[in-house]
């Protein structure tokens, strides 16, 4: 009878005690979670391969699958300045949605509902899992980089202006890890999470001036790619990277990341408390 007793009170006694956590106690479930999800990718580095990989793949295959096409034959060079700017937009919205199909993953396992009867903040589990998926999207970003450079990418402003570029995607692509965790959190398994996904990463990724610029588009299609956020991000990452104007989409896209992630963090954490 007291075992069942202790069973049933724990969640109610953890949730009770979330909201007299303090800073500093929160930040140190969140590094220890956060070391958690390091020691998972430690222990399977298969997990790994999408961050590895994916970056290696595209860039190979756009520069000279699509690169004589759009810069004209001998001119790929031309084309891998305009296209590893673009990728660095794509990778973050790859990378992110893995989250979602984590979240959901562990959900399926029963590790969320342990985590959820600790006396730790609910956000701490979510935010960690950003921490860990912000250092891959940084990994495939930074081989990404190094692709482009072995391909001819150079950098006509500065290291500085780089790494503003490499910081944009990482903000951006951390607000997306929201909508993906909270999508992680509603659908019943990994793989409608995956369908789900792709169903919004395809449209957000072709209409976009990741992979070409959009002059030729129908002017329904344009007006579409001027509001996509990747299509921002992708010319700013360009702006700062190759030179040119930069302000309007730098701040369009900071409005974006911010938009997202104060819609879509509440939600997300008011689903990871009531799921069951």
């Amino acid at each position: 009878m007291s075992a069942a007793v202790i069973t049933t009170t724990a969640p109610a006694k953890a949730q009770s005690h979330e909201g007299r956590i303090g800073i500093r106690a929160n930040l140190r479930h969140i590094g220890a979670l956060a070391r958690r999800n390091m020691l998972q990718i430690k222990e399977d580095p298969e997990s790994m391969f999408d961050a590895v990989l994916m970056p290696i793949i595209f860039t190979l295959l756009f520069v000279f699958v699509f690169g004589g096409a759009i810069s004209g034959k001998g001119h790929q060079h031309d084309y891998v300045n305009y296209v590893v700017p673009g990728l660095m937009a794509m990778m973050g919205m790859n990378i992110s949605m893995a989250v979602g199909s984590g979240v959901n993953q562990d959900f399926s396992t029963g590790v969320m509902d342990r985590f959820r009867t600790m006396p730790i903040a609910r956000s701490s589990v979510l935010i960690a899992k950003i921490i860990v998926e912000i250092g891959r999207m940084l990994v495939a970003t930074t081989i990404l980089l190094v692709m482009g450079f072995i391909l001819g990418l150079s950098i006509s402003t500065s290291v500085f202006h780089l790494l503003a570029a490499v910081a944009l995607s990482m903000v951006f692509g951390a607000s997306l890890m929201w909508i993906f965790i909270l999508l992680g959190l509603s659908m019943k398994s990994v793989q409608a999470v995956q369908g789900v996904a792709m169903l919004v990463l395809m449209p957000l990724q072709f209409g976009s001036s990741i992979f070409a610029p959009t002059t030729t588009m129908p002017g329904w299609l344009q007006n579409f790619t001027d509001v996509n956020p990747l299509s921002n991000l992708a010319d700013s990452a360009r702006g700062l990277m190759n030179g040119g104007p930069v302000a309007h989409s730098v701040l369009v896209t900071l409005a974006w990341s911010v938009g997202i992630t104060l819609v879509t963090a509440p939600l997300a954490i008011r689903k990871f408390r009531t799921k069951t």
